[in-house]
């Protein structure tokens, strides 16, 4: 199949060039309204007893989460009891626009000790802006939020809503800032990998056209499901820095047998039959990878995922189709431009790698060995991993918006989010019950706020933080409290939100566990027509993720080298530690498929098992290093984000990539494949034949000159 694509796309290659360029832009220009379609939130689980609580206090008894609190400052020695500050403040906020805020509750027009400090020093607004979804409300917000400034006191702007807002900003920003480092260190890699300005811009041109590409898909998607504005991030991450992986090692090819004095044609389809196929199943298994996340009930990771895999996959597509048209047009051309210390220099395989495949070879147990002690030593912190949730703390700590909700939570722990909202349905004696709720360890105050219809609305305010173990502790107390009488409770709130999100993607884990892992074996064994290739590539997987994860643990719940990262250690987003999980794992599998496949060739070109492992080793490592060394650049960027979580996922993917790319692929695949020795090719008879059926397995060329040993 490969080797009649790589045929048809070299004749065809002014029609396959031109078809698949206007595809990507004007798909592109289309999915630029994505931007405006984009939803926030989907953090939740919205099918959880707190996600039901939520609703039905919000369309039975109108009691919604205030979308913006705002603080005002009075400052030193004075009081926001002087009535000159109550003009000003009930003057400015008569002044916003009505159809834009639902309510409003401020301290000056209600008097309410519960919205003044003891000090008073500070007093809050809080505003229930209109709206029937969070874009609708983030519309509204956009048009008040510069509307809150009054001569003489400082205001700070908290709230749900404006919390959303920033992150978003800031995630914007963010990826315009990791664009503009990453792209102009890309090129200048490129160029020094392939000694060409053509050969470099071409795996770019792939990216680029990637991003637009999947743009469009996201915003195809937008119209049939909700797509968080992370996906765009995601989507770009994964689409410039795979597409460039894909373009190295199908340009990398291409050179490869062009110079070992085959014509264009004959180049271009050989480079479509091998680095083709390997890239056609390495996306299969990364595009597999991430539809595991859509295991998971919350829109956030779901979103992760449909950014994720249409990234890769039309990444996968460009490089199948675009670059044999395009190299099938530039032929012997594609090293113009080239380096004054490159030019007529001929294509070596690399000395070091040479040397390091000998030495492994003959000493795998030595090499293997301490390579596993590490990665072990390295993953014992994520046996104490422990979750949290989206926070103000993922914002950096000079953030306006983190500093309210802190202020808030330090003078008005009756106005922050550290409550659970316990929802009564049916006839109950509702005094007697809320005598039980305030004898809950952890439960300071519990007092109802709203009833009508045989809805009760009760509201507790708990111990410690909202995501800390004494909140969590109380709502495990409350649900476990015995049912009224006649009624039905349901218990919410922040605490109860994040437990019931955490606990989701706790219990649906193993079923993305199994995919990953069922995916990868079938796909490896159909590739490669071994049981044990595709068993070896999990487990390695698995440990470099091991890994991974607990160095993740050590920085970003432990704090060390927090300053150094300007981070506030905290527990950790499980969403965003599955996200890691599906691209790590896929990523890893990449590269194994890579690797594995030269080794596979070689070996059924005659050669005897270490010579193939050697001759896998030499012939894709600097590919593979130099790949990882651009992903590294392009997933780096991120950890120079302002968002913990970005800068989360921007860490995890270097070291991910460090460990994997160098210690795991070059060093530990080749030294245990060397320890199991033939066995490591073998496959029952039946499935042999399967495997031989599909007819998906790697061929051996009878026009390919035999692979010389290294």
């Amino acid at each position: 199949m490969f080797n009649r694509w790589g045929m048809v796309a070299h004749r065809r290659r002014w029609t396959v060039l031109v078809a698949v360029v206007a595809l990507a832009v004007i798909g592109g220009l289309w999915g630029l309204g994505v931007f405006d379609r984009m939803k926030q939130g989907g953090y939740y689980d919205e099918s959880s007893q707190s996600a039901e609580a939520r609703r039905i206090a919000e369309q039975t008894l109108g009691q919604r989460e205030s979308d913006v609190v705002v603080i005002y400052d009075a400052g030193d020695g004075k009081s926001v009891d002087d009535p000159t500050v109550a003009a000003r403040v009930v003057g400015k906020l008569n002044a916003l626009p009505a159809d834009a805020v639902k309510q409003r509750v401020s301290y000056w027009e209600t008097k309410n000790p519960a919205l003044a400090d003891a000090g008073k020093r500070y007093g809050l607004v809080t505003i229930t802006l209109t709206g029937n979804d969070e874009n609708a409300r983030l519309a509204n917000y956009e048009r008040i939020k510069d509307g809150f400034a009054v001569d003489g006191l400082r205001d700070r702007v908290a709230g749900t809503t404006a919390m959303e807002h920033t992150i978003s900003e800031r995630s914007k920003s963010d990826l315009t800032t990791a664009e503009a480092i990453s792209l102009p260190v890309v090129l200048v890699l490129l160029l020094l990998i392939f000694g060409s300005v053509v050969a470099a811009l071409l795996p770019v041109l792939v990216g680029g056209l990637a991003i637009l590409g999947s743009l469009g898909v996201l915003n195809a998607l937008s119209y049939a499901v909700d797509v968080n504005n992370f996906a765009i991030n995601v989507a770009t991450l994964l689409g410039l820095g795979l597409a460039i992986d894909y373009g190295l090692f199908a340009v990398g090819r291409f050179r490869e047998e062009l110079a070992d004095g085959r014509g264009t044609s004959e180049a271009v389809r050989r480079m479509v039959a091998t680095a083709g196929r390997t890239i056609a199943f390495s996306a299969t298994l990364l595009v597999i990878a991430l539809a595991g996340l859509l295991v998971f009930p919350l829109d956030f990771l779901r979103s992760m995922a449909y950014g994720g895999m249409s990234a890769v996959a039309i990444a996968a597509l460009i490089s199948l189709t675009l670059l044999p048209a395009l190299l099938s047009i530039l032929g012997p051309r594609v090293d113009k431009l080239s380096l004054p210390w490159r030019r007529d220099k001929q294509v070596r395989d690399p000395r070091g790698l040479a040397r390091l495949g000998r030495a492994v070879m003959r000493k795998p147990v030595l090499f293997a060995l301490p390579i596993l002690a590490v990665l072990v030593v390295l993953a014992l912190p994520f046996s104490g991993v422990s979750f949290g949730a989206v926070t103000e703390k993922q914002l950096p700590a000079d953030d306006p918006t983190r500093q309210a909700v802190e202020t808030i939570n330090r003078n008005f722990p009756a106005a922050g989010n550290n409550t659970a909202e316990i929802v009564v349905r049916g006839n109950a004696d509702v005094e007697q019950f809320v005598s039980q709720v305030n004898e809950v360890p952890g439960v300071r105050q519990a007092a109802v706020v709203a009833g009508q219809d045989g809805v009760v609305l009760i509201r507790a305010q708990l111990d410690g933080e909202a995501v800390g173990d004494a909140a969590r502790q109380a709502v495990d107390g409350l649900r476990a409290l015995p049912q009224p009488g006649g009624s039905h409770v349901l218990v919410g709130g922040l605490t109860a939100e994040v437990t019931d999100a955490n606990k989701s993607i706790v219990d649906n884990a193993p079923l993305m566990v199994g995919i990953l892992a069922g995916a990868t074996l079938v796909l490896m064994f159909l590739a490669f027509g071994s049981v044990l290739l595709p068993i070896k590539a999990v487990l390695m997987s698995a440990l470099s993720l091991s890994a991974t994860y607990g160095v993740l643990v050590f920085v970003f719940q432990s704090g060390h080298g927090a300053d150094l990262l300007g981070i506030t250690p905290q527990p950790l987003q499980a969403g965003m530690f599955v996200l890691i999980g599906a691209v790590v794992f896929g990523l890893s599998t990449d590269y194994e498929t890579f690797l594995l496949s030269r080794m596979v060739e070689a070996r059924h070109s005659g050669m005897s098992t270490p010579d193939a492992i050697q001759t896998g080793l030499v012939r894709t490592g600097r590919m593979i290093s130099a790949a990882a060394l651009l992903l590294i650049v392009v997933t780096g960027a991120f950890a120079l984000s302002e968002l913990s979580m970005m800068r989360f996922v921007g860490v995890g993917m270097i070291v991910a990539l460090i460990l994997d790319a160098t210690f795991v692929r070059m060093t530990l695949v080749p030294a245990i494949m060397r320890l199991l020795g033939d066995t490591i090719w073998w496959a029952p008879k039946f499935l042999r034949k399967l495997q031989q059926r599909a007819h998906l397995g790697e061929v051996s060329d009878p026009d390919a000159r035999q692979l010389q040993k290294v």
